[in-house]
């Protein structure tokens, strides 16, 4: 039998106009939750995995965009030094966990381990037997020292990964997107569906549940995506205090455009 989470009736492309209008509601109330971390002095990890090309990049900027970067911070690390390979596996991630007033967006996270490193061999099988072992457990030790994890997975389908990865082959705006991991992604696919399928196994916890979004359509991900973030965490809406824009003092004025005339200014091409 279809999952029927996975056969949901296709739904009509949302206009520009329509997503904007709705993706900037959900801001506001990004803007809201984010003054509530503050006040509250919450901390939480947000972690945003999935396939290559499945849309965590524009998500996370759809989230960001409008928020403060000192409270919304996004890791995205690179691949490891040979420092940090000698570390415990977890050390180089935990050095960026939010402390009190901080939301943590970690853009790919330990969770490579599950994924890219075990289906390309950089990890051994004991290496990757033991992540999936023992995860569960650490992620129960960071919520219970009172740090909300969120998992999302962003599920992307094999037609529409192939279309974004050959956009980004064409076009120079996008090429840097494409790393050395990518291509090989869609060789490996089932490699990946299977990897996916036991980390979902195995870290599919209560205490720390994966939440999956189905992203082939990108401006529906995002918006399903940002209003179930916001679900996850209770908030209010805090008084805001009404601010005046103060009158120009004109003491010790003086002609602050003329001194500033001989300097070197951009060529104004546009």
């Amino acid at each position: 039998m279809e999952n029927s989470s996975l056969t949901t009736p296709e739904k009509e492309k949302l206009t520009r106009k329509e997503y904007e209008k709705e993706l900037r509601k959900l801001q506001i109330e990004l803007c809201k939750l984010q003054r509530w971390v503050k006040h509250k002095g919450l901390r939480i990890i947000v972690i945003f995995e999935g396939r290559d090309a499945a849309g965590k990049g524009g998500t996370i900027k759809a989230i960001t965009e409008r928020v403060s970067p000192r409270v919304f911070r996004l890791v995205a690390l690179p691949s490891p030094s040979d420092r940090e390979k000698s570390q415990i596996y977890l050390q180089r991630y935990m050095q960026h966990f939010p402390a009190a007033g901080e939301i943590v967006i970690f853009d790919r996270s330990w969770y490579n381990r599950a994924g890219v490193e075990y289906v390309m061999g950089f990890c051994s099988e004991e290496e990757h037997e033991r992540f999936l072992r023992i995860c569960p457990s650490v992620e129960k030790y960071i919520i219970d020292f009172g740090i909300h994890l969120i998992k999302f997975w962003l599920e992307v389908g094999d037609e529409e990964q192939k279309r974004r990865f050959e956009v980004r082959i064409e076009d120079p705006l996008r090429q840097w997107k494409l790393s050395a991991m990518d291509l090989p992604s869609r060789s490996k696919w089932y490699a990946y569906s299977r990897a996916r399928d036991q980390m979902l196994e195995s870290t599919d916890t209560e205490h720390a549940p994966w939440h999956i979004v189905r992203s082939d359509d990108k401006r529906r991900a995002r918006l399903n995506l940002i209003a179930h973030f916001l679900s996850l965490i209770p908030y209010g809406e805090l008084p805001q205090e009404k601010v005046e824009l103060p009158n120009r003092s004109k003491k010790d004025a003086y002609d602050d455009v003329a001194s500033i005339a001989n300097r070197r200014f951009v060529p104004e091409k546009y």
